[in-house]
């Protein structure tokens, strides 16, 4: 992001699987099949989740790792790597420019990855220094995003999410962003486009969205 410097921080607790803050342990990885005949009875299981408009600034790594799920929320699959990078130097938002560029004036960034069936899921969570800036941030990635093709994936509870395809580097993905708060969270499946379910994202993200409540929640 620019020349601005970032100090990056590896969770521990996240790639290891020692405690966390959990918030239920997700399902395991959903067996493949018509992804739209699954969606479409897939109900409105799982955690449920308060509307949350928070305040909360995530700008420490205790923050993210209260956020992200760990291992011990994600039965099923193998935990690869989880970190954070907190930015030394963030952009105003004044100086971001096109919509591309969505995550410029990003003061913080946490990511933990899973694998599971040789499909990887990917959990990407953004910080800003305000809810006006998230809000610009997600209204930017939607305008960007939507050159791609729109994935029927349920709606999550207490956020205003959207999921679509996006195709790069050999691979398929499935993409669920979720906007709430001062931060925009991100759901990517990606493996054989063949195998990418959309209950699977569905379920991932319904996991996510309650413990970025719960860390905004947390003195």
């Amino acid at each position: 992001m620019g020349s601005s410097a970032a100090l990056i921080v590896a969770l521990a607790t996240l790639a290891t699987g020692c405690g966390g803050t959990g918030s239920g342990t997700a399902p395991a990885k959903q067996p493949t099949g018509d992804s739209a005949e699954k969606e479409a009875g897939s109900g409105s299981g799982g955690p449920a989740v308060d509307e949350a408009d928070f305040d909360t600034v995530f700008d420490t790594e205790e923050r993210f790792e209260q956020a992200l799920p760990d291992p011990a929320s994600m039965a099923g699959w193998t935990p690869r790597s989880a970190g954070a990078e907190i930015e030394e130097a963030p952009e105003p938002a004044a100086n971001c420019g096109p919509d591309a560029d969505w995550y410029c004036a990003r003061i913080a960034r946490g990511e933990a990855d899973f694998e599971a069936a040789g499909e990887e899921a990917q959990f990407d969570l953004t910080a800003f220094a305000d809810k006006s800036a998230a809000q610009d941030a997600c209204r930017k990635e939607k305008n960007w995003s939507a050159k791609y093709t729109k994935a029927q994936v349920s709606p999550i509870p207490g956020v205003d999410s959207y999921a679509y395809y996006r195709n790069a580097g050999g691979l398929d993905g499935l993409n669920v962003f979720m906007c709430t708060g001062t931060v925009v969270a991100q759901v990517l499946l990606e493996g054989d486009g063949s195998t990418l379910d959309t209950g699977t994202a569905h379920s991932l993200a319904q996991l996510f969205a309650p413990r970025i409540h719960k860390a905004a929640a947390a003195s």
